[in-house]
């Protein structure tokens, strides 16, 4: 951990000038410094692994980079992808997440990561939770299990690769899982799954897990979700051997309580957290700064990175808050004073900013206020059938936001 590292204000525009390079083709990417680190001395390193997900091209479709500021039009893809490689230039974040074919222009045309210490990754599956098409409804069924990605497209961008070639594109991979409390559908998850982590050993290909909650009301009561899940982490990954087990884990935060029991279960099971809806600056900092201080070790967001004022500024002070340069409060504030330098309007004023009412939990797991349009009644429990179809929808609507990081 850097204590030494200083706030760096832009000098002009919106991108930060970052510093001279002295990385080499052949250099070492913090993530896997950082997890030689952590399982080296699971109780005394200090490392944390940051994350941008740039890989809701998978999800949403054309909304996926935003809207321009003031207007109703999406920004386009073109626009996405340089936002990317003003992050991957700053060399702040471990990870960049990316869709199949943005990795494939990125790593393997552009050869972006080659001289970086940051890892590329791409979303190696996209479960029917999250097609959330304009006007779309199958997120709105239990998930089921789905690939678009291919494993040798990723890593060599055609089929067949040659084992030299599998080198040359990513090698990292996110896999989502979505458990519903249902025999025939959580045999099938797992079942993908098993499939997935055969072909990826066989490839030389490592993967992260993404755990969502239930995804549908009633699989479990509300209180029990926390411990569901983490039960369901442990015995799923009970059954693997190390050359297939992730590299790290990707779920919602709970809060304290759960956090803690799952890390202290295994404490060579690195736990990191899913950022989901973009919310306030401070839930965003609040909620990297507690998952720090309650033993996870990463953080992987995308719109609460995606839709920042200045994506670099908001990046920079991820890491500051990890580093114990800085708490989340102060953070905010100077963020804020950051955005005024470079000439940006606040999404909201420096007041509202200061504001928690974001999607994530609080301790033991209660949910905060939940959004507008959603019935108060869904955040202790939730009867479906006697919603109506704008409250079901409202419902999903709600949980996208808040998984979806």
């Amino acid at each position: 951990m850097n204590q030494s590292r200083t706030l760096r204000v832009p000098l002009s525009g919106s991108s930060f000038i970052p510093p001279p390079s002295s990385f080499c083709a052949s250099m070492q990417k913090s993530l896997d410094r950082k997890l030689r680190s952590i399982h080296a001395d699971p109780h005394g390193s200090k490392e944390f692994i940051i994350a941008d997900a740039k890989d809701a091209d998978m999800a949403f479709g054309l909304g996926a980079p935003g809207r321009h500021d003031g207007e109703l039009r999406f920004k386009s893809l073109a626009a996405y992808r340089q936002q990317i490689r003003e992050v991957i230039s700053q060399q702040i974040v471990d990870i960049v997440l990316m869709s199949a074919s943005t990795s494939e222009v990125l790593c393997l045309n552009e050869r972006l990561f080659d001289n970086s210490p940051v890892t590329p990754a791409a979303r190696a599956n996209d479960a029917t939770d999250v097609h959330i098409p304009r006007g779309g409804k199958s997120y709105l069924e239990a998930a089921r299990p789905f690939r678009s990605a291919n494993l040798d497209h990723i890593q060599c961008g055609h089929l067949d690769c040659r084992p030299e070639e599998r080198t040359r594109g990513v090698d990292l991979g996110l896999y989502s899982v979505t458990f519903n409390n249902h025999c025939e559908l959580d045999r099938e998850t797992l079942e993908q799954y098993k499939l997935f982590r055969e072909e990826a050993e066989r490839v030389g290909f490592r993967h992260f897990l993404e755990v969502f909650d239930p995804n549908i009301p009633n699989a479990v009561a509300p209180e029990l979700v926390p411990g569901f899940v983490n039960d369901l982490v442990a015995r799923t990954l009970a059954g693997v051997s190390a050359a297939g087990r992730p590299v790290f884990l990707k779920m919602v935060y709970h809060g304290p309580r759960a956090l803690e029991e799952l890390v202290s279960y295994d404490t060579h099971l690195v736990v990191g957290v899913l950022g989901g809806s973009a919310g306030t600056t401070l839930d965003a900092f609040q909620l990297i700064h507690d998952v720090r201080k309650y033993g996870g070790r990463a953080a992987l967001f995308g719109r609460k990175i995606n839709q920042a004022e200045s994506q670099l500024a908001f990046i920079e002070f991820l890491r500051h808050i990890v580093d114990g340069v800085i708490e989340p409060v102060e953070a905010v504030k100077a963020y804020h004073a950051v955005l005024g330098k470079l000439g940006l309007q606040p999404h909201r004023s420096l007041q509202d900013d200061l504001v928690q009412d974001g999607g994530a939990t609080s301790y033991g797991g209660q949910s905060k206020p939940v959004p507008a349009g959603v019935p108060k009644k869904l955040s202790s429990s939730v009867d479906f059938a006697k919603m109506t179809p704008k409250e079901r929808l409202a419902y999903h609507q709600a949980r996208l936001n808040r998984l979806f990081g």
